[in-house]
Protein backbone atom coordinates (compact mmCIF):
# COMPACT_ATOMS: atom_id res chain seq x y z
CA UNK A 1 0.00 0.00 0.00
CA UNK A 2 2.04 3.15 -1.15
CA UNK A 3 1.33 6.45 -0.25
CA UNK A 4 1.29 9.41 -2.37
CA UNK A 5 2.44 12.51 -1.10
CA UNK A 6 2.32 15.57 -2.22
CA UNK A 7 5.26 18.47 -2.18
CA UNK A 8 3.33 20.20 0.18
CA UNK A 9 2.84 17.54 2.43
CA UNK A 10 6.31 16.12 1.83
CA UNK A 11 7.81 19.55 2.69
CA UNK A 12 5.75 19.85 5.91
CA UNK A 13 7.17 16.65 7.07
CA UNK A 14 11.19 17.73 6.28
CA UNK A 15 10.05 21.19 8.32
CA UNK A 16 8.32 18.98 11.53
CA UNK A 17 11.88 16.87 11.36
CA UNK A 18 13.75 19.71 11.53
CA UNK A 19 12.13 21.26 13.88
CA UNK A 20 12.57 18.27 16.26
CA UNK A 21 16.50 17.90 15.34
CA UNK A 22 16.86 21.98 16.42
CA UNK A 23 15.28 20.65 19.82
CA UNK A 24 17.93 17.99 19.95
CA UNK A 25 20.96 19.86 18.73
CA UNK A 26 19.93 22.32 21.97
CA UNK A 27 19.36 19.79 24.58
CA UNK A 28 22.75 17.97 23.18
CA UNK A 29 24.63 21.17 23.10
CA UNK A 30 23.21 22.33 27.03
CA UNK A 31 23.75 18.40 28.22
CA UNK A 32 27.24 18.49 27.10
CA UNK A 33 28.52 22.59 27.96
CA UNK A 34 27.14 21.73 31.34
CA UNK A 35 29.09 18.41 31.90
CA UNK A 36 32.36 19.88 30.29
CA UNK A 37 32.37 22.84 32.14
CA UNK A 38 32.10 20.69 35.51
CA UNK A 39 35.01 18.42 34.40
CA UNK A 40 37.37 21.08 33.03
CA UNK A 41 39.77 22.34 36.07
CA UNK A 42 39.25 25.27 36.93
CA UNK A 43 38.87 27.13 40.58
CA UNK A 44 35.90 26.17 42.35
CA UNK A 45 35.22 22.96 40.07
CA UNK A 46 34.71 19.73 41.53
CA UNK A 47 38.17 18.63 39.37
CA UNK A 48 40.28 21.27 41.05
CA UNK A 49 40.23 19.95 44.56
CA UNK A 50 40.05 16.36 44.14
CA UNK A 51 43.38 16.07 45.61
CA UNK A 52 42.76 18.44 48.61
CA UNK A 53 39.89 17.42 49.80
CA UNK A 54 39.16 15.48 53.49
CA UNK A 55 35.97 14.11 52.54
CA UNK A 56 35.02 10.67 51.52
CA UNK A 57 32.60 9.16 49.33
CA UNK A 58 30.03 10.07 46.97
CA UNK A 59 28.77 12.64 49.53
CA UNK A 60 31.84 14.50 49.04
CA UNK A 61 31.44 14.72 45.68
CA UNK A 62 27.69 15.40 45.41
CA UNK A 63 28.74 18.34 47.87
CA UNK A 64 31.42 19.47 45.39
CA UNK A 65 28.83 19.26 41.85
CA UNK A 66 26.83 20.87 44.33
CA UNK A 67 29.02 24.23 45.26
CA UNK A 68 30.56 24.76 42.03
CA UNK A 69 26.67 25.61 40.71
CA UNK A 70 27.26 28.89 42.47
CA UNK A 71 30.18 29.34 41.06
CA UNK A 72 30.26 32.54 38.79
CA UNK A 73 33.18 30.60 36.38
CA UNK A 74 31.15 27.78 36.27
CA UNK A 75 28.53 29.38 34.35
CA UNK A 76 30.93 31.61 32.26
CA UNK A 77 32.82 28.70 30.91
CA UNK A 78 29.07 26.69 30.45
CA UNK A 79 27.68 29.83 28.47
CA UNK A 80 30.83 30.25 26.07
CA UNK A 81 30.98 26.33 25.97
CA UNK A 82 27.24 25.99 24.67
CA UNK A 83 27.25 28.93 22.09
CA UNK A 84 30.55 27.37 20.11
CA UNK A 85 28.76 23.76 20.39
CA UNK A 86 25.28 25.55 19.13
CA UNK A 87 26.96 27.66 16.43
CA UNK A 88 28.85 24.45 15.29
CA UNK A 89 25.49 22.81 15.30
CA UNK A 90 24.40 25.36 12.38
CA UNK A 91 27.35 25.02 10.19
CA UNK A 92 26.54 24.41 6.47
CA UNK A 93 29.23 22.38 5.75
CA UNK A 94 28.64 19.06 6.70
CA UNK A 95 32.04 17.79 7.94
CA UNK A 96 32.76 20.99 10.02
CA UNK A 97 29.13 19.95 11.58
CA UNK A 98 29.78 16.37 12.34
CA UNK A 99 33.60 17.23 13.81
CA UNK A 100 32.74 20.43 15.58
CA UNK A 101 29.20 19.48 17.47
CA UNK A 102 28.51 15.75 16.48
CA UNK A 103 31.24 13.86 17.38
CA UNK A 104 32.37 15.87 21.08
CA UNK A 105 28.94 16.10 22.10
CA UNK A 106 28.03 13.11 21.39
CA UNK A 107 31.07 11.76 23.33
CA UNK A 108 31.04 13.85 26.38
CA UNK A 109 27.25 12.76 26.45
CA UNK A 110 28.27 9.40 26.04
CA UNK A 111 30.92 9.24 28.43
CA UNK A 112 28.93 10.73 31.29
CA UNK A 113 26.42 8.40 30.93
CA UNK A 114 28.74 5.61 31.27
CA UNK A 115 30.00 6.87 34.29
CA UNK A 116 27.09 7.20 36.00
CA UNK A 117 25.44 4.18 34.99
CA UNK A 118 29.20 2.70 36.08
CA UNK A 119 28.23 4.50 39.80
CA UNK A 120 24.73 3.26 39.82
CA UNK A 121 25.45 -0.49 39.24
CA UNK A 122 28.13 -0.17 42.08
CA UNK A 123 26.03 1.09 44.49
CA UNK A 124 23.27 -1.35 43.82
CA UNK A 125 25.70 -4.23 43.71
CA UNK A 126 27.48 -3.07 46.73
CA UNK A 127 24.60 -1.35 48.38
CA UNK A 128 24.70 -4.35 51.44
CA UNK A 129 28.55 -4.80 52.14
Amino acid sequence: MEQNLSPLRLRRMMILLANRMNYIKVILSALAALILSELLPFPGSVMWGINRSKATGLAALAGGLLESLFFPLFWLIAITVFALFFFASRLNTRLLRITLFWIPTLAVCGTAFAIMSLITYLAIRFRNS
